[in-house]
């Protein structure tokens, strides 16, 4: 993973969904990940491959996993990692995310790492910077690389992705980790299935082409892995649910449901974990439960999406030379 071994991997300059992407360029994200995460495995686990590149971090909306995972990626790969804070920051005192746009350029960066609250808010960012941006999350829109580290994790335990029957279950409507899920794992020819409450799925959802499932037990029965989605109480208003015990009763991922798909499905969960509401304790813990190997592959895909980027990138010294 040297300097000189760095061939283009992506043909674009930035990460804003999954959809642009084909699919050699998903097979050789995954594959430069897991080169990666035998890196991160290591004692010494520090790369200097972005020495001199500068990455910011621009987080409008809390996150914990997604943006240590972002830093620690940045970091082990040798770049200068700045978070910025947007609770007190300029932004939160009226300035404009295209004014955000202006002084960020004004930096310098070469990459920026976005999450925001509104869908495309990172697309009308990437258009006004000239360095290269990764969606971290765009409201209800795309979480492009929580779709590749599932793949990863599905793909190291299965061995590919296609003909695989994978159970997204929960809150589809709402979430940007589903429609990314679905538009990669379709695209790599696994069989997609959607279960959850008429309330909770997105207008015309078949469309997408996954099957549409609103009885969980049809829903799992014989999926090779279940993915469960929390509850995402923070973007409804109104009434989506009964209450979270029936949702529970109904669409939480017991034993008991879980022995509907397959005997050797992979228990997934993007995280934070609502525990006793989309997912039993004994499941999200249990010998299927593949969720804290999530996290681990979340770092790994990280490291490879920015090294993937920087290859396109002017090197620091043509850029001073250019100046």
């Amino acid at each position: 993973m040297g300097n000189q071994d760095r061939k283009p991997v992506l043909r674009g300059r930035h990460l804003l969904g999954i959809e642009p992407l084909s699919v050699p360029e998903i097979e050789a994200l995954l594959d430069l990940a897991e080169d990666y995460v035998a890196l991160n495995r290591r004692a010494e686990k520090k790369l200097s491959i972005l020495r001199g590149r500068t990455q910011i971090n621009l987080f409008f909306e809390p996150s914990t996993r997604t943006q240590s995972s972002f830093e620690l990626a940045g970091k082990r790969l040798g770049a200068d990692v700045m978070n910025m804070s947007v609770k007190g920051s300029s932004v939160a005192k009226g300035e404009t995310l295209l004014d955000t746009a202006v002084t960020l350029n004004a930096m310098h960066p070469d990459l920026l790492v976005v999450r925001h609250q509104h869908s495309g808010a990172v697309d009308l960012l990437a258009r006004k910077v000239s360095c290269a941006v990764i969606n971290a999350g765009d409201g209800w829109h795309e979480h492009p690389t929580q779709a590749l580290l599932d793949a990863l994790t599905i793909r190291r335990h299965k061995g590919r992705l296609q003909n695989l029957v994978i159970a997204i279950c929960g809150d589809i409507l709402h979430s940007r980790v589903a429609r990314s899920n679905i538009l990669l794992l379709m695209k790599m020819g696994a069989h997609v299935r959607l279960v959850a409450p008429s309330s909770l799925l997105p207008p015309a959802a078949d469309r997408l082409g996954p099957e549409i499932h609103t009885d969980m037990q049809k829903g799992l029965k014989g999926a090779d892995v279940v993915m469960m989605l929390r509850l995402q109480k923070e973007r409804m208003n109104g009434a989506f649910i009964p209450s979270l015990r029936e949702y529970y009763r109904f669409y939480g991922l017991s034993e008991e449901k879980l022995a509907l798909a397959k005997d050797d499905a992979l228990v997934m969960h993007p995280g934070p974990m609502n525990r006793g509401v989309e997912i039993a304790s004994r499941v999200a813990d249990g010998a299927q439960s593949v969720i804290r190997e999530q996290v681990e592959m979340g770092v790994a895909v990280r490291m490879a999406v920015i090294d993937a980027l920087t290859r396109n990138l002017q090197q620091p010294q043509d850029k001073e030379s250019a100046a």
